[in-house]
């Protein structure tokens, strides 16, 4: 971020010359730091390097040519447009206002500013981080759903979900139980369940058809993951419903704290309906073909 002005009027000329390397390296120009004094509580500037900042009068370059101080400030006597040419090292000057111990309120404007300014920039790196990862889980959701369409049966369905789950969305645990006659799908490859059992065992995660998140009673894991239960420390949980309850979705990790209350279901849902919409299809020909 740029700023047009410093709390002082400055009349310069334009010119066409840059600084010369040798000062550049020399590095004369500071930035400032905005800290607090934990004795006094009072906010105080700090001088900080912006390109190699001697701490005497002079310093040796590269090619061991003496700089002074003299030089850079005769330089810039001749060239007083230069910061026109290079506005962006402005925001990093510091310049004190002699005002004894009372804090100048320029001053006090100009490193609230930079601090905003510091703010700002990390919560665009933030929001371009999630959109990053929203970007992945969208990649990811489509290739499950195509790959759902593309599925020839139920063991094919069932199969899909449970790779797509663990090994794309890296989740530590997937269970996909089905409610259904358990004598009709004996040799599916698929957990199905009697629908009574469910009610008995998780009858409160299937009374909503939203998605909850958070830590569940040992039962509920014992029904949900079987062999598992043990290993998971918290779970996201989705009934499957179409007309009726035809079977549930449950995703855990090890971490009690991954999945909680606060979070937002969105994934799971979306991921929940497109089962809703292809498993019937597969399981009433499962069943027919047992009949």
């Amino acid at each position: 971020m740029k700023w047009a002005s410093l709390g002082r009027a400055v009349s310069i000329n334009r010119a066409t010359l840059a600084l010369p390397a040798k000062v550049m390296r020399a590095g004369y120009l500071t930035s400032a730091k905005s800290t607090t004094n934990r004795i006094t509580g009072r906010r105080q500037i700090e001088d900080q390097p912006f390109m190699n900042v001697p701490t005497d009068k002079t310093t040796r370059a590269d090619n061991d040519e003496a700089i002074t101080a003299e030089q850079v400030t005769e330089y810039l006597k001749q060239h007083p447009d230069f910061f026109i040419l290079n506005d962006e090292l402005i925001a990093n000057l510091y310049l004190p206002h002699d005002e004894g111990e009372a804090i100048s309120l320029q001053q006090h404007q100009v490193t609230t500013l930079r601090q905003r300014n510091e703010n700002m920039r990390q919560r665009l790196l933030s929001l371009l981080d999630v959109a990053k990862e929203n970007d992945q889980l969208f990649n990811r959701t489509k290739n499950l759903v195509l790959a759902l369409l593309d599925a020839q049966d139920l063991d094919h369905a069932v199969s899909i979900v449970n790779h797509s789950l663990t090994t794309d969305f890296n989740a530590d645990f997937c269970a996909l139980t089905l409610f259904g006659n358990t004598e009709r799908y004996q040799y599916c490859s698929a957990r199905v369940v009697p629908v009574f059992e469910a009610q008995q065992q998780v009858g409160h995660l299937l009374r909503s058809s939203r998605a909850v998140c958070g830590v569940l009673r040992p039962n509920e894991l014992e029904f949900l993951f079987e062999d598992d239960a043990k290993l998971v420390g918290s779970a996201a949980v989705s009934p499957l419903t179409y007309g009726n309850n035809i079977g549930v979705l449950a995703i855990g990790s090890r971490d009690e704290n991954y999945f909680r209350s606060s979070m937002g279901t969105l994934f799971l849902s979306y991921v929940s309906e497109v089962l809703n919409r292809t498993l019937p299809r597969f399981m009433n020909q499962y069943e027919k073909k047992s009949a």
